[in-house]
Order: C-alpha cells, then structure tokens, then sequence
C-alpha cells in the first residue's frame, strides 16, 4: 500500500514539476485585461507565446511580446504588458500628426486601430543599445512608451523628463516572450500576424 502511494506522489511530483518547467520557461501564456492592442487582440483574450523565442535572435520590428512593465519593475512589481516592438536598439523614433517616423522613414502601420487622434504628435525616441520601444495596436486607447516617462516622474522614480526618457524603453531582458497565437475566445482563434487579423 505505501508503495503504491509513493508511486503515485512521485507522478504527482513529476507532473508538477514537467508543468511548472513548462510555463516558466517553455511557454508564456498571457490574458490581455484592456482594449490596448484592440482589434488585434480583443480585451480580455487569451494568448499563447513561446519564452525562447530570443534566446539565439533578437526581437523584430512588429513581433507583439509579452514583457515587464518598466514602471512597475522599477517599483518592486511584477507587473507584465503585452505590446508590438515599434522601435530598434540604435533607432531614432518619431511620432507626428499620426504617424510613427523611423530614422526619417514612414513606418506602415495596417494594424493600427481606427484613425490614430490621441497623443500623435510631438514624441522623438532616441532607442539604446539592448532596448527596445513598444507601443499599443489602439493608440488612442494604450498605456504605452508615449505615457511612461511622465508616470516615471509622478512615481518619483526621475526628477525630470531627461532622467525618466529611459523608462519609455524595455531592454531585452525584460522580455519574457513571443505571443503567437489567440486561443480565447475560440471566436478569434488564430495566427496574431495574420493580414487578416482585426478585419471585418
């Protein structure tokens, strides 16, 4: 009989900890609580990404990932966002009248949500080596880079704008996957980069 119980706590044991190593380090499995990358993914569904993606490569412009909120990483919280990678380390990017500049260059955007009117004007980014800047798919709606520096300044983690510019980035350890796919709802089942993705 303890031999019997002891067989199934070592399966028990096994399971918990095949489980554990899949979630942690395997996959990411992500639910989106806001509108911030609406129509992309709708609020509150569920994604599903994979933790390696970068272990060998870096992240690519428009890859949509799942990172810590530098904010809230700086407070002592584990808080994670997920967003698309807008700008490059090295990158110099630009927001005016509605559209992203990169290095001088029109960025073309077709996931953008709706016509862009909110906070669309008048950003300059200066991206650092090892960093990254991302920005929500619904722009008028999405706590993003564009927001960072000055709830930096309110949380007293900068004294100025200079100081709180570097909270607007996400270094690339501070990214914790690669999203793929939506599961939830099975309504929206799908590839995240697919053209037709947010169509209607």
């Amino acid at each position: 009989m303890l031999k019997e119980v002891l067989s199934w706590v070592e399966v028990i044991v096994i399971a918990v900890a095949l489980a554990f190593f899949i979630d942690n380090v395997i996959i990411i499995n992500a639910t989106v609580p806001s509108g911030s990358m609406e129509k992309t993914i709708m609020t509150h569904s569920r994604v599903l990404g994979t933790r390696f993606a970068y272990w060998k490569s870096s992240p690519k412009r428009g890859d949509i990932v799942v990172f810590r909120y530098p904010i809230d990483d700086a407070l002592g919280k584990n808080t994670h966002y997920i967003k698309r990678i807008i700008g490059l380390p090295g990158e110099k990017v630009e927001i005016k009248e509605g559209a992203v500049y990169i290095d001088g260059k029109k960025l073309e955007e077709s996931y953008i949500n709706g016509t862009w009117t909110v906070e669309n004007d008048g950003f300059t980014f200066e991206v650092p080596e090892g960093e990254y800047l991302m920005l929500g798919d619904n722009r008028n709606n999405s706590n993003d880079a564009r927001y960072w520096p000055s709830l930096a300044i309110r949380e007293g983690l900068a004294a100025n704008e200079k100081e709180a510019m570097q909270y607007a980035f996400v270094p690339k350890k501070k990214i914790l996957g690669k999203a793929y796919i939506c599961y939830w709802p099975f309504s929206d089942f799908g590839s995240l980069y697919s053209e037709n993705r947010g169509k209607s």
